[in-house]
């Protein structure tokens, strides 16, 4: 059963499991009628299919893998899912890893993860990353700033990779820390999420994004959201941590 809640323009859709106090990423994968989440830093190494009504259906251990601070989800249309290692609160991290998890939906219990590490460009500090996404075979990942963030880019490819900036760029405005991000499957629409609001990346050409239109979409409800993916081209999945006795739900938001 629901609660009874102002949730604005967001439509709630269920209370998730207890366990998941700190989901901090929602993900849709092809082939899988679950949706997949992980908890970030001081959490199990582990990812989690969960159903409509918010229920625990899978949970997987990457037995090889580190949750230092596992921030957002990704996937490709293989049905393969991608963890982005890559939190950073402190700014001390030089070293940034994407954990590939081939085929999830086949699994059961426990995996082995392939991994793509990243190290920053030449001449940019250490930042604190939470969002990213996959499009055309490059992760482009999203610095959680006040002011001016970085939008790097790093090929699906395992190794190690010097990332790539592709631009910094400034929201403007209140509150525009990026909290996750997700890109539709035709590829034509990017959002970026942030507390009481999301960002809307259209028209776009090039892989600088912000030369596009960007949009402004408040859900007039404001909470410590931290995952965000699609439903469809016109709707997407957003999740928010628990907080004493708020949060820790799964919504829906349509993109008017």
């Amino acid at each position: 059963m629901l609660l009874s809640c102002d949730t604005g323009k967001l439509t709630l859709i269920a209370r998730l499991d207890h366990a998941l106090d700190e989901a901090s990423a929602i993900e849709t994968v092809i082939g899988s009628p679950l949706l997949w989440t992980i908890e970030d830093a001081g959490n199990k190494n582990h990812i989690y299919g969960i159903d409509l009504k918010g229920n625990i259906i899978k949970n997987i251990d990457v037995r090889n893998a580190k949750n230092e601070d596992w921030e957002d989800l990704t996937s490709d249309t293989l049905g393969n899912l991608y963890i982005g290692d890559f939190g950073n609160n402190n700014r001390k991290r030089k070293h940034f890893t994407i954990y590939k998890i081939s085929h999830v939906k086949d699994l059961a219990q426990e995996t082995h993860a392939e991994t793509i590490h990243f190290k920053l460009p030449k001449g940019i500090a250490s930042e604190d990353f939470e969002a990213f996404f996959l499009l055309n075979q490059n992760f482009y990942i999203f610095s959680k700033e006040n002011e001016k963030s970085l939008l790097l880019k790093v090929p699906n490819t395992l190794g190690t990779h010097i990332a790539q900036l592709v631009t910094d760029f400034n929201l403007k405005g209140k509150h525009h820390k990026i909290t996750s991000a997700a890109v539709s499957r035709n590829g034509k629409t990017i959002v970026l999420l942030n507390h009481d609001k999301l960002w809307r990346l259209t028209d776009f050409n090039t892989d600088n994004f912000f030369d596009g239109t960007i949009e402004v979409l408040p859900f007039d409800h404001s909470s410590q959201k931290e995952g965000i993916c699609f439903k469809d081209d016109r709707t997407v999945y957003i999740t928010d941590e628990l907080n004493h006795s708020e949060g820790g739900r799964l919504y829906t938001f349509e993109l008017h």
